[in-house]
């Protein structure tokens, strides 16, 4: 195989929107260290928001998105006489971004001409690490641990922009220039994850006292709970709702990026929308509870991480308001 492959497939089990906007970095130093490879996105096991809502975000990073391809769990697709994966298309380049030894030994039937996984302490893989290194317990950084042995770093990674213009227009239009905007983003698709949402309400009652503008972002999953929150904290602006532009087209999840390039700090759970805004550019507090935040802290531009495991334990409820107005404001 040539030192720049033609053709580059990503082996994933599948990726919500938290996890996609997770992967962005990892895909754009993917695409700088093969600019000219077609690249295949493999969700092997379920859904990848790269080929909904993330579409828009991945289309120069990404050639070909496949989702829901039944491959990684079926210990009978070992078997010598069993088909081959996708039909017995071949790919120069194989990464398997996962660790589970049943997944890699499918992904690794896939034909191929090289292949690079970490499952096993990387027995599978055609590159290994030098001097018994390790990959970064933080996700992000092993998955750049795997590019590493593919391909040298560039020199330069381009800039690379999420929001489109015409969505950066549109946020300008929703947050005005003036005021100070304090991002609140109260929900998670995982509840056990959730500070309680009267917290939330209190940390943007003290954005107010102190002169700045609650912006709330809020999911399908939170629409029943708007009118309470506007009712809470009157002063607060709900820019997915209150839309009076004849865009209908902009929405989702690449309007909250764009909007969280307006604030000046943004507050939300370890979640989906926490990368949205942490991708945006917002300057972030992220509260975490159930999982490890050295393995899934966001890429925010500044990040401040608060922890209930600091407070006693992995439940949420833990975590001081006081604490949380704290951190807000040595981000502003």
């Amino acid at each position: 195989m040539t030192q720049r492959p033609e053709t580059v497939l990503i082996y994933s089990c599948g990726e919500t929107i938290g996890d996609g906007l997770f992967k962005l970095p990892f895909l754009v130093d993917l695409r700088a260290r093969f600019p000219d490879a077609k690249i295949t996105w493999l969700a092997g096991l379920g859904p990848s928001m790269y080929a909904k809502a993330l579409a828009p975000v991945v289309k120069d990073l990404l050639d070909e998105v496949i989702e829901h391809a039944g491959i990684g769990d079926d210990l009978s697709a070992l078997l010598p006489w069993a088909p081959r994966p996708l039909e017995g298309r071949r790919f120069d380049l194989v990464i398997d971004t996962q660790m589970t030894l049943r997944r890699s030994l499918n992904a690794r039937r896939i034909r191929h001409g090289r292949f690079i996984s970490p499952a096993a302490g990387f027995l599978l893989s055609d590159a290994k690490p030098k001097g018994g290194a390790k990959p970064d317990r933080h996700l992000l950084k092993a998955l750049t641990f795997l590019l590493d042995l593919a391909a040298p770093r560039p020199e330069t990674v381009p800039a690379f922009d999420p929001v489109a213009p015409d969505y950066r227009a549109l946020a300008a239009e929703l947050l005005p220039d003036g005021p100070t905007y304090i991002g609140i983003a109260p929900g998670a698709g995982d509840t056990v994850k959730v500070w309680p949402e009267a917290n939330f309400l209190a940390v943007a009652k003290e954005q107010v006292a102190r002169g700045r503008v609650p912006v709330f972002f809020a999911g399908p999953e939170e629409a029943a709970k708007v009118p309470a929150w506007r009712e809470a904290v009157p002063e607060a602006l709900f820019p997915e709702w209150d839309r009076t532009d004849n865009r209908p087209d902009l929405k989702g999840p690449v309007l909250v990026m764009a909007l969280a390039g307006r604030l000046s700090a943004a507050l939300a759970n370890d979640s989906g929308s926490g990368h949205m805004l942490a991708t945006g550019g917002a300057p972030l507090v992220s509260l975490f509870s159930k999982h490890d935040p050295a393995k899934y802290a966001p890429s925010a531009k500044r990040l401040t991480i608060v922890d209930s495991k600091d407070h006693g334990g992995k439940d949420p409820e833990l975590i001081p308001v006081a604490k949380v107005v704290e951190a807000v404001e040595e981000l502003i």
